[in-house]
């Protein structure tokens, strides 16, 4: 039986963890790639994630949700609407209309760049950074970059998974970032 179809209640995490599909040698042979979809698919299970993100930021009422491209944007933009306040996309380079500030970041094999628009956030306001996964930390690193360009404050970073073998939580705290998440993942 699946430890979550009887009626004993699970932590959040381990509710999450049982929700969360394991694809082993993807994108590449000796990765273990965890799958959130399984999380999005299921609407109780959704509602569980949403809730608990919700619950969590309640009383530390930040400004703004900023959510980082791609699936970030599926988590903070919900959020953001639970909470009642505006949503921020930090998008991929190319991808806004608008004026933007851009910050590079390394990658694995290469570098990428997340671009904001300049209005996105004014100075002073207290923005929670949500993605799906902290794995190197670079992403949420130049979203957090970004975002303080502009004279935001960055209360925290929020993620469901957090892979810590790959140093990205770590890089962020050393970088002055709150960091938190619901799952931690050994290995990656």
């Amino acid at each position: 039986m699946n430890p979550t179809d009887d009626d004993t209640p699970l932590p959040v995490g381990d509710y999450l963890r049982a929700h969360i599909r394991t694809v082993p040698d993807w994108p590449a042979p000796g990765v273990q790639f965890r799958d959130i979809t399984p999380l999005l698919q299921d609407p109780k299970v959704f509602r569980v994630l949403i809730d608990a993100f919700v619950h969590r930021y309640m009383n530390r009422r930040p400004d703004v949700v900023a959510g980082l491209d791609a699936r970030g944007f599926i988590l903070g933009s919900v959020v953001a609407y639970e909470l009642g306040l505006g949503f921020v996309p930090i998008r991929k380079k190319g991808k806004l209309p608008f004026t933007t500030v851009e910050e590079t970041y390394e990658l694995e094999y290469g570098s990428a760049t997340v671009e904001l628009h300049t209005d996105a956030v004014r100075p002073g306001q207290r923005v929670l950074l949500i993605d799906d996964l902290v794995a190197t930390g670079g992403t949420m690193m130049a979203g957090k970059k970004l975002l303080e360009k502009l004279g935001g404050e960055v209360v925290e970073g929020a993620a469901i998974v957090d892979l810590p073998e790959l140093g990205g939580s770590q890089r962020l705290r050393e970088a002055g970032l709150k960091v938190f998440t619901f799952v931690s993942f050994a290995g990656h």
